[in-house]
């Protein structure tokens, strides 16, 4: 599996941020080619200290192939851009395989 996370910093509007990425940007996302899952959170906490995020978002593809191909789609590009018309602090996109850990 490879994973696509993106971490957003405090936006100048947060109401409006919820509000846009719930009712508009998340039903653009759910139509990426090949995306198996996706999860979403607006209540990230640090573990010490205030937290440098507002929201984080997570997106699972089979490999990475599977994620590029989505990403640069019509409907990936269109994801893309936007992110503007909420995430006024910016985005932080990472992306990596996913391995299995052993118990």
């Amino acid at each position: 599996m490879h994973k696509l996370v993106v971490l957003y910093p405090e936006p100048a509007d947060p109401d409006h941020f919820r509000d846009y990425y719930v009712t508009t940007h998340l039903p653009l996302v759910a139509r990426l080619p090949g995306l198996l899952a996706f999860r979403y959170s607006f209540d990230v906490a640090a573990t010490q200290g205030p937290t440098p995020y507002f929201a984080i978002f997570e997106a699972d593809f089979a490999d990475a192939d599977t994620m590029a191909a989505a990403r640069s789609s019509p409907q990936g590009r269109r994801v893309s851009a936007d992110v503007a018309n909420y995430a006024t602090g910016g985005a932080v996109v990472i992306h990596y395989p996913v391995h299995d850990g052993v118990r």
